[in-house]
C-alpha cells in the first residue's frame, strides 16, 4: 500500500540529492581559477526514474543518468553555463519543497477528517 510517508520520504531524498548538487556547482564557481581543479556534478535521472512518479520522471529528464557526484577530466569551467545550472537546480529545489508541502498539507486534512 502506498502512503503519504512514502512520497514524503521520495522527497526528502530528492532534496538531498539537489541540495548536494547545488554545493558542487557552487564549489566549481568557487574554483573557477584554482589550477587543477577537477568539476565536479551530481545527475541523478536514473534514481529518480526509479521512483515511477511523474514528478521524479521530469526531475530526472532534467538532471541527468545517475545518482552520485560525478568528476570529470580537466576543463575549463563556464560561469555562465554554471550559473544557469545553480538557477535550474534552485527552480528543481522549489518544486520539490513544494511537493513536500502538499504531502504535510494533505496528512494534517486526513489528521483533522479523522477527529
Amino acid at each position: 500500500m502506498f502512503t503519504s510517508l512514502d512520497n514524503m520520504g521520495k522527497v526528502t531524498l530528492m532534496m538531498d540529492l539537489i541540495s548536494q548538487r547545488q554545493r558542487a556547482l557552487g564549489s566549481n564557481l568557487a574554483n573557477i581559477d584554482t589550477p587543477g581543479y577537477v568539476r565536479r556534478d551530481i545527475n541523478f535521472g536514473d534514481y529518480l526514474n526509479s521512483m515511477n512518479s511523474p514528478l521524479e520522471t521530469k526531475l530526472s529528464e532534467a538532471l541527468g543518468p545517475s545518482g552520485v557526484i560525478e568528476e570529470r577530466h580537466y576543463e575549463e569551467i563556464d560561469p555562465a553555463q554554471e550559473l544557469m545550472k545553480i538557477q535550474q537546480n534552485s527552480i528543481l529545489y522549489t518544486m520539490a519543497t513544494r511537493r513536500m508541502t502538499n504531502i504535510v498539507t494533505e496528512m494534517k486534512t486526513v489528521i483533522n477528517v479523522g477527529k
